[in-house]
């Protein structure tokens, strides 16, 4: 059996590039439900930008925006809209991550660099990713501070409502036609990761669009990245769109895990959370085509849930419009029952839905 070459813990954090933070901070914590736990900036000693950190469950998000317009976050903002900036992956040791990364050609933006301060020394290296994307080893295994170091504690301001998000499943990125392969490609040469799945565009496709995706996944199964691409069709697909208004490759969407999909999405319904909504007829055969499961079918018909199944179990997913008038980023809920794949049988109901809000946004 191989060796892992690079042992990765999970996912450490998803920091956003975003316009004003601290509004993206709050809006997170009210709507999505997650915990306000550090903050730098000027308050911190920091000078050029404000960083908030929040958490629920597993799953923890900084958002980023700097202080004036020459600076790199200001200029990614200006590009892209809001959007993910770095994917920060945990492991034991970063300069052996970094060092094992750049020997198998990742070009390394930053080298395994230790931070310092009384909580004790969080190390971290950067890799380049896809378009501006990036990612980021972390070890924090010498670290007992809230975040990192120049973060201070931050206590949130009445009670914490979370909605039950537990952890991230996994993180799309959207890249250009012909693109996919060199990426697949350079998830399993420097990262060691393999191919989970793979979906053509027989698989994923209407009469007017169509995109491919593959799938890479670390050793463990614990850290999932798929990576789509447009195909030949019609018209425009998704992926053309979100291209076009991310301004390049980046990150489509963040899949969240939650143990009750139905009671998250009532909850965020609640909070003015908008849903794509699949046409009706893809629940007239549901039942008979995916058999028995825990759930009400009413009840997921009611909450524009979907459900699909594989050799190992089942899963709901739900997905939601975009996070800003951008057509870019949106976000996954998702709940497994033992089924390791992405919805496949639901990728057709989906697109349709697609292709519709890109028709009303004239996009199609």
């Amino acid at each position: 059996m191989s060796t892992d070459f690079l042992p990765i813990r999970g996912y450490d954090h998803v920091e956003f590039y975003v316009g004003n933070a601290k509004q993206a901070a709050h809006f997170y914590e009210k709507v999505f439900g997650f915990t306000p736990v550090a903050k730098m900036g000027l308050e911190t000693g920091c000078r050029d930008r404000a960083s908030y950190v929040l958490q629920q469950g597993g799953a923890r998000f900084v958002f980023t925006s700097a202080f004036g317009p020459d600076h790199e976050v200001t200029r990614h903002v200006a590009l892209h809209g809001d959007g993910v900036k770095v994917i920060a992956l945990e492991v034991g040791d970063c300069e052996s991550a970094v060092r094992e990364a750049k020997s198998r050609g990742a070009t390394v933006i930053q080298k395994a660099t230790a931070f310092q301060d009384e909580q004790g020394t969080l190390k971290t290296g950067i890799l380049r990713y896809a378009g501006d994307t990036v990612f980021k080893f972390v070890e924090r295994t010498g670290y007992r501070g809230p975040f990192a170091p120049g973060y201070k504690p931050l206590t949130p301001v009445g009670r914490p409502r979370p909605v039950g998000i537990a952890a991230i499943d996994h993180m799309v990125t959207n890249v250009y036609l012909g693109e996919m392969n060199y990426w697949v490609g350079w998830y399993a040469q420097i990262l060691g990761f393999t191919q989970l799945k793979h979906f053509s565009d027989k698989d994923i496709s209407t009469e007017y669009s169509a995109l491919m995706s593959k799938v890479m996944e670390n050793g463990t199964g614990k850290c999932k990245f798929p990576i789509n691409e447009p195909a030949e069709g019609k018209k425009r697909s998704q992926i053309d769109e979100f291209l076009e208004y991310y301004a390049g490759p980046g990150v489509q969407h963040v899949a969240m895990n939650v143990p009750d999909i139905c009671a998250a999405v009532r909850e965020l319904r609640q909070r003015d959370i908008d849903f794509l909504r699949v046409p009706d007829t893809y629940y007239e055969d549901l039942k008979s085509r995916i058999g028995a499961i825990e759930e009400d079918y009413a009840e997921l018909r009611e909450l524009g849930i979907l459900v699909d199944r594989d050799e190992d179990g089942y899963l709901l997913q739900i997905f939601t419009q975009p996070m800003q008038d951008r057509p870019t980023l949106f976000y996954e809920l998702i709940e497994r029952h033992g089924c390791r794949g992405f919805g496949q049988g639901n990728f057709k109901a989906l697109f349709v839905s697609l292709e519709r809000e890109q028709e009303r946004r004239g996009n199609l």
